[in-house]
């Protein structure tokens, strides 16, 4: 239970893991202490479904009888370059050129884990664009579900249609792009 009385703090941390079909996981937080508690309704109210192994994190987090909880997420950083394997489909294309790609609304067609690769489809065209898992990695996603909505940056690259990054929706209204 939550109490409304128990203060909310800001933390810094990282993702522990996270498991969209048990519908949440755990962050540990920057200055240590126990595991918080990330619950899936917390993470859609930021407009994900799903966030990656040692993302970063900025969440507000209340202590409830059952240990601390996440209420709020304010920012998905994602995990270290470092962490990540390279991606060689965009060995051959010029980086300004996927810089400078626009954040279009899209709505996820399929999407495998296992596979690690689906497809989405951006608002008023038809045709398919391409999602690695490891351009979901790099955009701080562990996993997409159908039909869930979101913001993504397309480019035409080795496989067609690409995404190079993969944001929640509203990222395509608030971007300056």
């Amino acid at each position: 239970m939550i109490h409304t009385d128990t203060p909310i703090r800001r933390v810094n941390g990282r993702v522990k893991w996270f498991d969209p079909v048990k519908g949440f996981g755990f962050v540990i937080s920057d200055e240590g202490g126990p595991d918080i508690l990330l619950h899936a309704n917390v993470l859609r109210n930021f407009g994900q479904s799903s966030v990656a192994d040692n993302a970063g994190v900025e969440i507000e987090v209340q202590d409830t009888d059952r240990g601390s909880q996440a209420v709020e997420v304010h920012a998905i950083h994602p995990p270290e370059e470092s962490t990540l394997m390279g991606l060689s489909d965009f060995d051959d294309i010029d980086p300004e050129l996927i810089k400078a790609a626009q954040l279009v609304p899209a709505r996820v067609k399929w999407f495998d884990k296992g596979k690690g690769f689906g497809f989405a489809n951006t608002f008023g065209n038809d045709e398919d664009v391409f999602v690695h898992i490891e351009v979901l990695r790099r955009s701080g996603l562990a996993d997409l579900q159908p039909g869930e909505a979101l913001a993504i940056r397309v480019i035409d690259g080795k496989r067609g249609r690409m995404a190079t990054e993969v944001c929640g929706w509203e990222s395509a209204v608030k971007s300056p792009d």
